[in-house]
């Protein structure tokens, strides 16, 4: 969608009307996204939204004693500072930069000043929000129920979903804490889908090979969360439409 010679490459922008979208614009500036770098800090103002372009994003829950572990992801599809769509000024998540890119940027006051204005604009918003909400409800379903390499796969499907290639670089340290595992947990994880033939895996580069299977794989973890973005923003997220079902139980044996 182009506005005034500019083109957004954020999906949401993307689907924004004419009438929305040049009203965001003037308050826009063009960001690049360094490895690591901060964009909220839990239980802290937030002080600008990032509408990513390229590169990921990562929301992070901590807890006492200081370890942590993945519980959002935001890419093309989103934006970050979704506490703001619910009149709140602060996360308590941390939110920083998983693989570098570029975002357009608004500061908060602007974005609160924009949806003030348009119904329209704040709906898709607060939509999006309860989109990433889900997300990690079946992020929390997945961690419950699904083995290592099995949540591995939903998630590189998910990285997949949001980037334009084949191929993305990521730590084991990363993998790690997204995971909830140990390095060691990392690399079998990384070898078993492997040896399925579902991916490449070489110096922190992973390529995806075989989409299906790694559907296959999630137990029905992937899919529910994805319909749900579609549906409250009108906006195709995933690559594929193949969402297996899984009729093991919920709960293991004990």
């Amino acid at each position: 969608m182009t506005f005034q010679g500019v083109v957004f490459k954020n999906k949401l922008l993307q689907a924004l009307s004419d009438e929305d979208g040049l009203l965001l614009l003037p308050r826009f500036e063009t960001v690049s996204l360094a490895l690591r770098q901060p964009l909220e800090t839990a239980h802290q103002r937030i002080a600008a939204v990032y509408f990513l372009e390229s590169g990921l994003a990562s929301v992070v829950a901590s807890k006492y004693g200081g370890s942590t572990v993945e519980v959002g992801l935001i890419g093309c599809d989103g934006m970050t500072g979704t506490s703001l769509t619910q009149h709140d000024t602060e996360s308590p998540f941390d939110c920083f930069v998983q693989m570098e890119g570029s975002a357009m940027r608004i500061s908060a006051d602007d974005l609160f000043s924009a949806m003030s204005q348009s119904v329209s604009l704040s709906k898709l918003f607060i939509r999006y929000t309860r989109s990433l909400g889900v997300q990690t409800t079946y992020t929390a379903l997945a961690s419950a129920q699904i083995k290592i390499e099995e949540r591995l796969a939903r998630w590189i499907l998910m990285v997949h979903d949001r980037m334009d290639d084949n191929s993305f670089f990521v730590t084991h340290e990363f993998l790690g804490m997204m995971l909830g595992v140990q390095r060691p947990g990392v690399t079998i994880a990384l070898q078993t889908l492997e040896l399925k033939h579902l991916i490449g895996s070489h110096r922190g580069e992973v390529l995806v090979k075989d989409r299906t299977g790694l559907i296959n794989l999630t137990k029905g973890t992937y899919g529910p969360s994805e319909d749900e973005y579609e549906r409250l923003t009108g906006i195709q997220l995933s690559k594929s439409r193949l969402f297996p079902r899984d009729d093991t139980p919920l709960c293991r044996s004990a």
